[in-house]
């Protein structure tokens, strides 16, 4: 491998903290928040895991639990400033990783903290009505699509439309990489104009709208990595990676809609549950609900030798 080009971990460590899905993040003077990340030394390194998830936890003190491989991150030029993976490293390719934990445990590490998702991609969150930053998203999306050379324009406006949700168009929360890339791609998001050597927009209502840039690539990776874990809700468990041992349903109905982002109905979702048989009641109850007690469940992680295990169905309020 040339000297010039390095291999670098990149750790989306997911949880969820007060009803609200966090990522674990690292900051260091000077610099935007950035995910875990180290470099993978070939001739110290036994497997990329195993890396990871050493340089993790002597970064942030947090061992890591749950972990699944993401996407290769290679592209020239959105990688500046570069992550200090190496000195005299002219290309970094990024190995992204997912990590689910049950508990956003504080890691005592003074540069590492748990960050809510929405403080990266405010417009992601649809729990209470649709996001007001999308007003301001969709003034600056017109301008830009109506700045293109005219033949331009018809397939930039549908992009816009369809991504965000505009003009009556359907939501889909699995669409994260693709509304933040659409952003870059226009020259919104703050990455974009650090990597083309502009000036960031200057106008405040447009920047907190636009969300907290984040080191490097590493914005790109955490849309990708919440784009997975929505989609996978539906074909795997992995929800349970989020959950203690003994949850209420209603708790598990929020975990499942902060990490999508949407609210459910109810009555469906439970419904829904009833039919994987992913769950079934301790027999006590849960007293500090601050309303009536609540019966306990556990996943029935038996049920993942059984037989090919499902995903939860999301039967959105609206519907």
């Amino acid at each position: 491998m040339s000297a010039d080009v390095v291999i670098g971990l990149s750790a989306v460590v997911v949880a969820i903290r007060e009803g609200e899905a966090v990522a674990l993040t690292v900051t260091h003077p000077g610099q935007p928040p950035a995910l875990p990340f180290g470099p993978f030394d070939p001739a110290a390194d036994r497997t990329f895991e195993l890396a990871l998830r050493a340089f993790v936890t002597a970064q942030t003190r947090f061992d890591l639990g749950y972990v699944e491989q993401l996407y290769t991150f290679g592209d020239q030029g959105r990688d500046a400033p570069l992550a200090d993976l190496g000195a005299g490293a002219t290309r970094v390719i990024s190995v992204g990783y997912l990590a689910l934990t049950p508990a956003a445990v504080d890691t005592h590490a003074p540069d590492s903290s748990w960050s809510s998702w929405s403080r990266f991609f405010p417009w992601e969150d649809w729990r209470a009505g649709r996001p007001t930053c999308l007003d301001v998203l969709e003034t600056a999306l017109g301008r830009w699509a109506r700045a293109g050379a005219p033949a331009q324009g018809p397939a930039r406006r549908a992009r816009c439309r369809q991504l965000f949700a505009l003009d009556g168009a359907r939501w889909n929360e699995e669409r994260v990489l693709d509304r933040y890339e659409l952003l870059y791609e226009a020259g919104l998001a703050p990455e974009a104009a650090r990597d083309r050597g502009e000036a960031a927009p200057d106008d405040p209502a447009l920047t907190a709208a636009l969300g907290q840039p984040m080191l490097s690539d590493h914005r790109r990776i955490l849309a990708t990595a919440l784009g997975r874990l929505r989609g996978k809700l539906k074909y795997r468990p992995v929800v349970f990676e989020l959950t203690p041992e003994a949850f209420t349903l209603s708790a598990l109905q929020r975990t499942v809609e902060a990490i999508a982002g949407v609210p459910l109905h109810t009555q469906n979702f439970r419904r829904a549950l009833e039919r994987t048989d992913l769950v079934e009641g301790l027999g006590r109850l849960e007293t500090e609900t601050g309303g009536r007690p609540a019966e306990l469940f556990r996943f029935r992680r038996e049920v993942l030798a059984e037989r090919p295990a499902p995903g939860l169905s999301l039967p959105l309020l609206r519907e």
